[in-house]
């Protein structure tokens, strides 16, 4: 406990420094150097980089956070009349994103409900028998279907369903948890790229452009699945030692009784609920996929799928409720808000300005520089907020005449490549630490509630070689696919 406090006093000290040090050069360098800053931008950028501290350091919980720092950036806009107070409702109102909010929202029931059917553990103790107690092939069919799952069920959702469904599969086996909930991240968050819903970023991205389901799983498909087979390839590399061949021949008493296990009662049990909340998801990834002939939001779609499920299943909404995940939805509306104030404050042109200066406006530069600035970005810093930070950057740069000439509505492109780009190193970029994406941050914190503790450097060691390679591997595959589809 002693130890516990230590470190967290050391992180409290680290943040308080690195805030305290830009609060100082923001506010005195300007001076010094005699270049105007006005002052709300200078607000806040230092609330944004707080936040991003005080989230890499996992000081405050995130949706606390996010809301303070809105409530900060609301009041010192008015104050320094950017907004006035009477507009002030109106400006949060419109900053919020209720498409992504209600997306989220109607998918976290639809999944609370089919969570209770027991078809997760269902496929995990069937995975754990199709092994039999070998220790890469159980690897390999739980982050088959990990990653599968985090196609059509966001990875965060996916991650609290199947987590306490392998600890209880390694807890029989007497094996090590930790490689195997590590590596379920790793391929949820490339799983979880390939489509529209998939990943938190993605579902940002598509809300504010407009993208439909199939264009982003035409897009994207294809390169995430080439990644995420070789991605394969390297868990057997770096988790060569967990995974090797003696554990399976020790443990001979676990594999025994996992095989003992009836996985079919709780189904049977549920089989009615199960076929209802199966037809319902399966029918609302139709109506995903036919947004560009119907027009409606996908937010009106998953909502009313919900609400459809909840009446003919008839389970008690209270309970179901309790099962949404309202600190982050209150975490996305905090950090919508604080966009919103900082593209009104004129940061966001500022960082379009300064990235059009570094790549010199060519186009292609600029696409790989979006991919590896989001992808290491998004391994410090949750890729929630800084795809938040970057899609009015994007929007930005697209206007640009020389990015607009090659990827713009009069090129070869059906949707600006930059977009793309986006996704894949937010998407693939939250691999590298266990803070870089909201999948891996649920993960770490049911692994400790269950007394697996992950440090940052075990997650470290395996997460950031893992993340450079694949995308590595996606800045090769992605422009080269997009490239031949549109000509």
């Amino acid at each position: 406990m002693q130890r516990s406090n230590q470190a967290l006093d050391r992180r409290h000290v680290i943040g308080i420094v690195i805030i305290v040090s830009y609060a100082i050069l923001i506010f005195t360098v300007p001076l010094l150097v005699h270049i105007h800053v006005v002052p709300i931008l200078a607000i806040v950028t230092l609330i944004m980089l707080s936040i991003y501290v005080l989230l890499a350091l996992e000081i405050i919980h995130r949706s606390l956070l996010a809301m303070l720092g809105a409530i900060i950036a609301i009041t010192s806009a008015v104050l320094f009349g950017n907004i006035s107070a009477e507009e002030s409702l109106d400006f949060i109102i419109g900053s919020i994103d209720f498409n992504t909010i209600g997306l989220l929202l109607g998918m976290m029931i639809i999944v609370a409900i089919l969570g209770e059917t027991g078809v997760f553990y269902w496929v995990g103790i069937k995975a754990g028998k199709l092994s039999k107690g070998n220790l890469w092939i159980l690897m390999l069919l739980l982050c088959s279907f990990t990653a599968a799952a985090s196609m059509f069920i966001d990875n965060v959702t996916t991650i609290l369903l199947m987590i306490p469904v392998t600890l209880s599969i390694t807890r029989t086996l007497k094996i090590p948890a930790i490689p195997f909930i590590i590596a379920q991240v790793l391929v949820s968050n490339i799983g979880g790229a390939a489509t529209l819903i998939g990943d938190p970023p993605n579902i940002l991205i598509g809300s504010a452009t407009g993208i439909d389901f199939n264009t982003f799983l035409l897009h994207m498909g294809l390169p995430i699945a080439g990644v995420f087979i070789f991605s394969l390839f390297l868990l057997k590399i770096f988790l060569r030692k967990e995974l090797n061949e003696d554990q399976r021949i020790e443990k001979q008493s676990g594999v025994q009784e996992l095989l003992e296990r009836d996985e079919e009662a709780i189904i049977i049990r549920n089989k009615d609920t199960l076929k209802k909340a199966l037809i319902v998801l399966l029918g609302v990834i139709v109506l995903f996929s036919l947004q560009g002939l119907t027009h409606i939001e996908v937010s009106i779609v998953a909502i009313g799928g919900a609400a459809v499920l909840l009446v003919i299943t008839k389970m008690h909404l209270e309970k179901i409720l309790h099962e949404v995940d309202w600190p982050t939805l209150f975490f996305f509306a905090g950090l919508f808000v604080i966009v919103g104030v900082a593209e009104n404050a004129g940061l966001i042109n500022a960082l379009a300005n300064l990235a059009i200066e570094i790549t010199g406006g060519d186009p292609w530069l600029t696409f790989l520089m979006i991919i590896w600035l989001s992808g290491v970005g998004s391994s410090f810093v949750d890729n929630i907020p800084l795809t938040a930070t970057l899609i009015p950057v994007i929007q930005s740069l697209n206007l640009d005449p020389n990015i607009a000439s090659t990827f713009g509505a009069e090129s070869m492109f059906q949707v600006s490549p930059l977009w793309w780009a986006l996704a894949l190193g937010a998407d693939i970029g939250g691999n590298g630490t266990l803070i870089g994406s909201s999948a891996g941050v649920v993960a770490v914190g049911l692994s400790d509630r269950f007394g697996h503790h992950i440090t940052f450097n075990r997650w470290f060691k395996i997460g950031f070689p893992f993340m450079l390679i694949t995308l590595f591997l996606g800045t090769v595959i992605l422009p080269a696919f997009l490239l031949l589809i549109s000509n």
